[in-house]
């Protein structure tokens, strides 16, 4: 086959517009006349529809990735019914995939040419590598970071989950989804310093 495809992997802190890039991409895609296809992680359970929405209140509707979906199986299945080799694959939520999810993605690039563009975390709450992300590090073949600003002025990296005094949290599940109302995009130095701050804080209860 000559089509070379690529596994592309774009990955940025919470609120850095992620998947409206996802779907401006898709976008630019349909006005072209290009195949491609939107995918992403049931885990994301804010939607009850398949749709990948953004929080600037554009959505499109999407495919399903459950916990033990073959992808590759997936692809070949959607090929064979459309008689067209999709031109690009764009999942959503990536960092919610497993590692042999990412595999298999790898798969599709390889064998049939497609590209493949996976949006998605770096890292959880406790600055933890996903295990998807990990994976798309490791053997994407593009790596892009979109980035972010901090209220310091520095570049977003971590996704602090908060609770509703607005305190950052530091135990619990690595999986807990959320928007606004529980996570917030800081840099490292806001992190450590928040965390530092909050300490003092619960020790001294007169502060409080």
């Amino acid at each position: 086959m000559n089509r070379k495809g690529k596994l592309y992997f774009r990955y940025g802190t919470m609120g850095s517009a992620k998947t409206a890039l996802l779907l401006t991409t898709a976008y630019n895609f349909e006005e072209r006349g290009m195949t491609y296809s939107c995918m992403k992680p049931i885990v994301d359970t804010r939607e009850k529809d398949n749709v990948i929405r953004s929080r600037i209140g554009i959505e499109r509707k999407c495919t399903w990735i459950y916990h033990d979906t073959d992808i590759y199986q997936m692809a070949q299945e959607m090929f064979e019914r459309t008689m067209t080799v999709i031109d690009w694959f764009l999942v959503d939520e990536a960092q919610f995939l497993t590692a042999e999810q990412v595999d298999q993605l790898a798969r599709i690039v390889d064998d049939y040419g497609s590209n493949v563009i996976c949006y998605g975390l770096r890292t959880d709450f406790q600055t933890h590598l996903f295990e998807g992300s990990r994976r798309l590090f490791e053997i994407a073949d593009t790596i892009d970071e979109i980035k972010s600003t901090c209220t310091c002025g520095r570049k977003t990296i971590v996704n602090a989950r908060i609770d509703a005094n607005g305190d950052f949290i530091t135990e619990g599940a690595q999986v807990e989804i959320g928007g606004d109302e529980r996570y917030i995009a800081v840099c490292r130095k806001c992190w450590r310093n928040n965390r530092i701050e909050q300490s003092i804080r619960h020790s001294l209860p007169f502060l409080e």
